[in-house]
C-alpha cells in the first residue's frame, strides 16, 4: 500500500486560498493542505503563475484540479510538478451545476473509464508526484455497492495513488452544493467495505468528521487517512492546532496568540506586494473562539482591516484585545 498523508484539510472554494494555507501551516506541520479547485482550462489558458502561486512554507501541498480532458490534465500535472506541488488531485466529487455543465466533478462518476484515462495521463506527465482522486460514493440513482467498486477498480488501473471518498452521494438534480454537503446521508460502511475489497489501495475518508476524537476512531477502523473540511477552517484551534500532537505525537498544541504573532512578517511582505490586509485577516476571524474578548477581537478586525492603508498594526492591536487566560 502506498503511503499517504494521514490528515488533510479539504479543498474549499473561496476558503483555502494561499493566505489561509499559510496560516494553517503555522498550526500544523504535518497536515496535507489543498488549493481550492482550479479548472484545467483556467490553468492552461489563464494567469497560470498567479493561479498556482504559493509560499514554499505551505508544503506539503496538493493542487486540486477539475477537468475531464486527459491531454489537458496531463499538461496541468506537468506544470504542477515543475512548480513544486507535492500532489495533484482530480476532483470527481463537486456537485455544482457549473461543474456538471463542464463535464467534470461528480458527474464523472458515471464515466470511470474516462477518469482512468485522465489519471493515467497525469501519472505519465508527472512521474514523481502523487496523483489522487477525490470522489463521492455515487451520484443520483447509482447503487454505490455496485458502481463504487467498479469505479475504484477502473481508476486504480489508471494509476491513482489513492482515493479520498466523501461518504455521501452527490444529488446532481435538486440539491445545491451546500445541501449536497449535508442532506445525502453519510455511509461510512460502504467506504470501509471498499478498504476491505481493495486492501492494497490507500483510502482516505471525508465527510461529517468534526473532531480529532472522531478521526482517531476512524483510524482504528482501518482507514488510511481522514480529510476534514469546514471543521478545520471554522475551528482552527480545536482541530488544526492539535493535529500534530494528537494524531502524530509531536509536541504540544500550538498557542494561537503566538501563531498569529508569527504571521506578522508574512503580512508585511504581502502588503508590500499589493495584498490587502483583509484578504489575510478574513481567515483569522475564528482564531480565538471561546476566548475572553473574542467578539471584540473580531469586531476590531471587521471594522479596521478593510480600511485603506491598513497594515499589520491592525492585527497587533486586535491581538492586544484577547485575554489568553
Amino acid at each position: 500500500m502506498k503511503i499517504i498523508n494521514k490528515f488533510s484539510v479539504a479543498p474549499m472554494m473561496d476558503l483555502t486560498d494561499r493566505h489561509c494555507r499559510f496560516f494553517h501551516r503555522k498550526l500544523s506541520e504535518k497536515a496535507l493542505l489543498y488549493t481550492e479547485m482550479i479548472t484545467s482550462k483556467a490553468i492552461l489558458y489563464g494567469n497560470t503563475r498567479e493561479l498556482l502561486k504559493f509560499n514554499p512554507a505551505e508544503r506539503p501541498l496538493a493542487l486540486q484540479v477539475g477537468g475531464s480532458d486527459p491531454a489537458e490534465l496531463g499538461q496541468v500535472a506537468s506544470i504542477a510538478e515543475e512548480l513544486g506541488f507535492d500532489e495533484i488531485n482530480l476532483n470527481v466529487g463537486c456537485p455544482s451545476s457549473k461543474v456538471k455543465s463542464g463535464s467534470f466533478g461528480a458527474i464523472l462518476m458515471r464515466n470511470p473509464g474516462l477518469v482512468s484515462k485522465c489519471v493515467e495521463a497525469m501519472k505519465c506527465s508527472a512521474k514523481n508526484m502523487k496523483v489522487s482522486v477525490k470522489c463521492r460514493i455515487g451520484v443520483d440513482q447509482q447503487d454505490p455497492s455496485v458502481t463504487l467498486p467498479a469505479f475504484i477498480s477502473s481508476v486504480s488501473n489508471g494509476g491513482a495513488d489513492y482515493f479520498i471518498i466523501h461518504a455521501r452521494k452527490a444529488i446532481l438534480s435538486g440539491l445545491n452544493p451546500k445541501e449536497n454537503r449535508t442532506i445525502p446521508p453519510l455511509d461510512y460502511s460502504i467506504v470501509k467495505s471498499m478498504k476491505e475489497k481493495f486492501p492494497d489501495l490507500a483510502i482516505c475518508l471525508n465527510g461529517g468528521i468534526s473532531s480529532l476524537d472522531a478521526a482517531s476512531d476512524l483510524f482504528s477502523e482501518g482507514f488510511d487517512g481522514v480529510m476534514l473540511g469546514r471543521a478545520s477552517y471554522y475551528y482552527p484551534e480545536i482541530i488544526l492546532s492539535r493535529v500534530d500532537s494528537r494524531l502524530f505525537g509531536l509536541g504540544k498544541p500550538k498557542n494561537m496568540v503566538e501563531v498569529i504573532s508569527e504571521l506578522i512578517p508574512y503580512i508585511d511582505e504581502e502588503l508590500d506586494f499589493g495584498t490587502r490586509l483583509s484578504q489575510i485577516t478574513k481567515h483569522l476571524m475564528r482564531a480565538f473562539l471561546g476566548y475572553k474578548n473574542a467578539k471584540e477581537y473580531r469586531r476590531y478586525l471587521s471594522e479596521n482591516a478593510f480600511k485603506k492603508g491598513a497594515d499589520s498594526k491592525v492585527l497587533l492591536n486586535a491581538l492586544s484585545i484577547i485575554d489568553p487566560n
